[in-house]
C-alpha cells in the first residue's frame, strides 16, 4: 500500500529547486517505495521566490518565514536547503515539531551545529538524511565494493580533489558564502565537506590530520540587491573575504592508510573537477566525478608497469539499474539526488537509515573543525 508523505522544502535557491525536482521523480525511478511525496509548503525569504516556486512546482503553501513550515502539521519531511548559517536553527525546529529532515550539508557552521542538530534528530525519533550525493554516484559504490574485496591489495594512499571555479571571478559579490559568521570556513564547508565523505566512504575512519588554508581573492564588492547562487557585483561597497578559498589536508587512516585532500573555489580552468585515485599493495580505482560513470581500475599481479582500464559501470553498480538499462549510458548530478531522495523516502518508509546521516554529517564537521585548528596551529590534530 502506498503512502502520500507531506513534504516542504526550505529554501529555493538551486538547491532548493534540485530537491523539489528530485522529490518528482523518485516514484519514476523507484516505484517499488510505498511513499509518495506531496509538495505541502515552500518557505524562502526572498520577496516573490516561495511563490514562483508554488506556480511552477505545484506546492499548496508558499511563505517568507520557515517557521510557517514548522508550524503546519500536514507537513511531515522537511528539505532544508537554506544558506548554512540557518542550518542549526531551522533543523532544529523541524526535529522538535516532529519532522524528518532531509538537510544540505555541512550542517551549520561547526561540529558543534551538526551534533545538535543530529541530537535532535535522535530525540525526535525522526530521519535525518544529509547531502553528501557524491557518495551516491554508481561508480563511487562499485569503487567502494572494489576497495573491501581486496582486488586492490591493501590501501595505501588515496588522493581526494575538489577544484572548482564559482568563486574565481574578482567581480564575484560578497555574499554570505564569504563571512564567518554565516558562511563558517568557506570552501571547507562547501567543498572540503564532500571530500572527507567520500574519503571515510571509501577508507573508513580518519585518525589524525593536519592542514593548510589560504584567501587568495581577499576582497569582494558587497550586492546591492538579492542573489542567487554565485552572482556578480560591481560598484558595490568593496569588503574583507573573512573565509578560505582553499585548503591541503595530509589524512591518517586507522586503517593505516595515508591521504591528501585538497579544495579550492578560485582554481581558473576547473570546473567541478571532483573525484579521487585510490592506491593498493596490487593496484588502483580511480574515478572523476566529470566522466561519473567511468572507472579507472589497475588489477593484476604486475605492479610494475601494471595498465590501467577503463570499467563502464551499469546495472549491479549502486542505483544504476533504477536509471538505465546497460552500461555506459550517462548520468547526471540531478540523478545522485534521486537517489539522496529516495534514501530519504525509505529511511521514513521502514523507519531505518539508509545512505549519508547526521552521524556522517558530524564526522565530516569535526574533520573539517579539526582542518581549521591544524592550519592555525600548524600541528597534526588527532580526531577522536
Amino acid at each position: 500500500m502506498v503512502r502520500t508523505l507531506g513534504v516542504a522544502v526550505v529554501g529555493f535557491g538551486w538547491m532548493g529547486r534540485v530537491h523539489t525536482q528530485a522529490y518528482a521523480r523518485v516514484p519514476h525511478h523507484f516505484p517499488g517505495l510505498s511513499l509518495r511525496s506531496e509538495l505541502v509548503a515552500v518557505a524562502d525569504e526572498v520577496p516573490g521566490r516561495a511563490e514562483e516556486a508554488a506556480a511552477q512546482y505545484g506546492f499548496a503553501a508558499a511563505h517568507r518565514d520557515w517557521r510557517e513550515v514548522a508550524a503546519d502539521p500536514r507537513v511531515e519531511a522537511v528539505s532544508i536547503a537554506a544558506p548554512n548559517f540557518l542550518h542549526r536553527e531551522i533543523g532544529l525546529a523541524m526535529a522538535e515539531a516532529g519532522k524528518h529532515i532531509w538537510i544540505e550539508k555541512p550542517v551549520g557552521l561547526t561540529a558543534e551545529d551538526a551534533r545538535a542538530v543530529s541530537d535532535a534528530v535522535t530525540k525526535a525519533g525522526v530521519q535525518g538524511t544529509v547531502g553528501f550525493n557524491y557518495r551516491n554516484a554508481p561508480a563511487v559504490a562499485a569503487a567502494r565494493e572494489l576497495i573491501a574485496s581486496g582486488e586492490i591489495g591493501t590501501v595505501t594512499h588515496v588522493r581526494i580533489r575538489l577544484f572548482s571555479d564559482y568563486a574565481a571571478h574578482p567581480e564575484g559579490a560578497l555574499t554570505w558564502r564569504y563571512e564567518r559568521e554565516r558562511g563558517g570556513s568557506g570552501v571547507l564547508g562547501d567543498l572540503a565537506s564532500h571530500g572527507v565523505d567520500l574519503a571515510r566512504f571509501l577508507l573508513g575512519e580518519i585518525e589524525a590530520l593536519t592542514a593548510d588554508t589560504a584567501i587568495f581573492l581577499p576582497r569582494r564588492a558587497r550586492p546591492t540587491g538579492a542573489t542567487a547562487g554565485h552572482t556578480r557585483a560591481t560598484g558595490g561597497e568593496p569588503g574583507p573575504v573573512e573565509n578560505e578559498d582553499y585548503v591541503n589536508c595530509l589524512l591518517r587512516f586507522a586503517s593505516g592508510a595515508r591521504g591528501v585532500l585538497e579544495a579550492c573555489r578560485v582554481s581558473v580552468g576547473e570546473q567541478n573537477n571532483y573525484g579521487f585515485e585510490v592506491h593498493g599493495t596490487k593496484g588502483a580505482v580511480l574515478w572523476d566525478f566529470r566522466r561519473m560513470g567511468e572507472l579507472g581500475v589497475s588489477r593484476g599481479t604486475s605492479y610494475q608497469d601494471q595498465p590501467v582500464s577503463t570499467v563502464y559501470v551499469g546495472p549491479g553498480d549502486g542505483e544504476y539499474a533504477a536509471f538505465q538499462p546497460g552500461s555506459a549510458n550517462s548520468m547526471g548530478y540531478d540523478d545522485l539526488k534521486v537517489i539522496e531522495a529516495h534514501h530519504f523516502l525509505r529511511s521514513i518508509a521502514e523507519n531505518t537509515p539508509y545512505g549519508a546521516t547526521l552521524a556522517d554529517a558530524v564526522h565530516s564537521a569535526a574533520a573539517l573543525d579539526a582542518m581549521s585548528r591544524s592550519a592555525e596551529r600548524g600541528t597534526w590534530v588527532p580526531l577522536a
